[in-house]
């Protein structure tokens, strides 16, 4: 008799999880030095560190509870109004995130019962103490987020762990096919991926996702960014009747490219004023000497100095305002498309009204630009040359911008639907006393 043999693949990616577990207690002690060098750049928040070591500051309520995984602040708002479903059916959703910025949104939008926690490091000790303390019914990762270490302590608990609304990119799937073992290894734990395309669903499939459905993107049925009537008034009085063009969410090396045009820009709207609001908010004192170094009139919103009729750059390096500078624009050019960052989501801009200008890079939310772009909602450039000629035209003509709004909320409209459809996949995941609400 003959046996089947096992392929090198079937074995590989089980070792590398081994391995990587094993690596993992290894650099635990590492795990301080590790917290300090993000401290230092502010990407950790001292007074809640333990949380990162899988150390609960909050007890945990009695009853059914739902963690819920989002990387930073893009996924928390994509998830804010799911959380909200778990809450009215009786459950405690706890969210984690990694990022202080996440969790600066998180203090300010969840509601009770809700719980908001830093995501432990993605090591075995760190990750024991996490579940020890909190033991969820069931685990949520949202979007891309594939810890290894995660997904397999859940799993090897018997927690029920979901995927909602999954995306993985070209790059990601090169990079993740090129290890097809490892894919197949991290993705197998999980019960149901519910991801936002037909194209990530086939990408899913492709690295051995045993169950993948077609959900839509939660950003669409997302509420949009809150903004403070008494801090929109305040600007908008101290802005008067001048144009407001935006640079919303930019990385390092749009700065650039935009004070570079404002010259062009300023001759076509007089009076113009120039917002920055920089994707990372730390950087916000670096975009301030770049514009400065141009002679051009700069506050720091950040550093609380003044809008003022003769402000000429507005660095608007704070968290949580982003619908004050959507509010406040005239016309905008979203960041992360300039550079290979694959864009940023254009859905806050456009449930604001804000008319948009983008660059090429935008294969993160391909789906979504490309049909914002074909609904006439949005205007593509081809790169730093092309913003002057976009923005310009935009900038000088109102009923244009009007059009472009309508139809790009007219669009996003079409693609609503994706929370009701997640919550009738993931029902049957969920507590027992939450599956009939």
């Amino acid at each position: 008799m003959s046996w089947p043999m096992a392929s090198a693949d079937e074995f590989a990616g089980p070792l590398a999880l081994t391995a990587y577990r094993s690596l993992g207690r290894l650099l635990t002690p590492a795990a301080g030095w590790l917290l300090d060098f993000r401290q230092r750049r502010g990407r950790e928040d001292a007074v809640r560190r333990g949380e990162r070591l899988g150390i609960a500051s909050q007890a945990r309520p009695a009853g059914p509870l739902v963690w819920v995984h989002a990387a930073s602040v893009g996924e928390t708002n994509a998830v804010l109004p799911l959380i909200a479903r778990l809450a009215e059916c009786g459950t405690v959703p706890l969210l984690t995130s990694g990022t202080v910025t996440s969790a600066q949104v998180a203090a300010h939008r969840l509601a009770e019962p809700a719980i908001h926690q830093y995501a432990p490091l993605d090591l075995p000790r760190f990750l024991a103490r996490f579940l020890d303390h909190w033991r969820p019914d069931l685990a949520i990762l949202v979007e891309s987020e594939l810890w290894p270490g995660t997904i397999q302590a859940a799993h090897g608990r018997g927690i029920p762990v979901v995927l909602v609304n999954g995306r993985m990119s070209d790059r990601s799937f090169r990079r993740w096919r090129s290890a097809r073992w490892l894919a197949r290894a991290v993705l197998a734990p999980i019960e149901l991926c519910l991801v936002q395309t037909q194209a990530d669903a086939e990408r899913f499939g492709a690295l051995g996702a045993r169950a993948v459905a077609v959900a839509g993107n939660l950003k669409f049925d997302a509420a949009p960014p809150e903004v403070d009537a008494a801090a929109l008034a305040g600007l908008a009085g101290a802005i008067g009747a001048r144009p407001v063009f935006l640079a919303a969410s930019t990385h390092a090396g749009e700065e650039e490219a935009v004070l570079e045009v404002l010259p062009a820009l300023r001759a076509a709207a007089p009076g113009l004023l120039t917002i920055v609001a920089p994707r990372h908010p730390p950087r916000g004192a670096g975009i301030a000497a770049l514009a400065a170094a141009r002679r051009l009139k700069t506050a720091r919103r950040g550093a609380g100095e003044p809008l003022t009729v003769e402000t000429e750059v507005y660095v608007a390096d704070t968290i949580g305002e982003m619908g004050l500078w959507y509010s406040l624009a005239t016309a905008a050019f979203l960041g992360g498309s300039l550079v290979p960052h694959g864009g940023q989501n254009p859905i806050e801009a456009v449930k604001l009204n804000t008319a948009l200008v983008h660059g090429p890079h935008v294969g993160n939310f391909a789906e979504i630009y490309a049909a914002l772009g074909e609904a006439g909602g949005v205007t593509p450039m081809a790169g730093p040359d092309g913003l002057a000629p976009a923005l310009a035209p935009l900038l000088a003509d109102a009923a244009r911008r009007g059009r472009m709004a309508r139809e790009a909320r007219a669009c996003v409209g079409r693609f609503a639907g994706a929370l009701d459809r997640t919550w009738e996949k993931l029902r049957p995941f969920l507590p027992e006393q939450a599956r009939g609400a």
